[in-house]
């Protein structure tokens, strides 16, 4: 995660991984990228948009960007789920989740709760070839 250091890790495996899905006939991509990916950029709040991101993460971001841009160009069933700042408080539920993002300014969610909605979009086409932001 070095601020000096180009990423490709997240892009580069999601390419590879869109491929062998397309060869093997799997249809379904749910992917966790986060806030600030894509549209989303802008609504993390003042200090993670103006000092933690563009000082720490810039360079991870630009990578999430590519890996985004090259789920929405593929022809798989994919949902791109942003999570809010990670925390690791107990599971809440509760969870709001939306592609509207007029108002959002940074929030928070619990790991357990990311990771229920994620498996819930193997179930679900509510958001299917869409990205919600999701927090508390």
């Amino acid at each position: 995660m070095s601020p000096f250091r180009e990423v490709t890790l997240l892009s580069t495996a999601t390419r590879a991984l869109v491929g062998v899905m397309a060869e093997q006939n799997v249809r379904h991509l749910v992917c966790i990228t986060g806030l600030g990916a894509g549209d989303s950029r802008g609504h993390g709040g003042f200090f993670f948009d103006w000092v933690f991101l563009p000082l720490m993460l810039r360079n991870v971001y630009e990578d999430k960007n590519r890996q985004e841009d090259a789920i929405r160009a593929s022809a798989l069933d994919w949902t791109i789920v942003r999570p809010t700042v990670l925390n690791d408080k107990p599971a809440r539920g509760g969870i709001k989740a939306s592609t509207d993002l007029s108002g959002v300014h940074g929030g928070t969610i619990a790991r357990a709760d990311v990771a229920e909605f994620v498996v819930e979009q193997l179930a679900t086409d509510a958001w299917l070839r869409k990205a919600p932001l999701i927090s508390w």
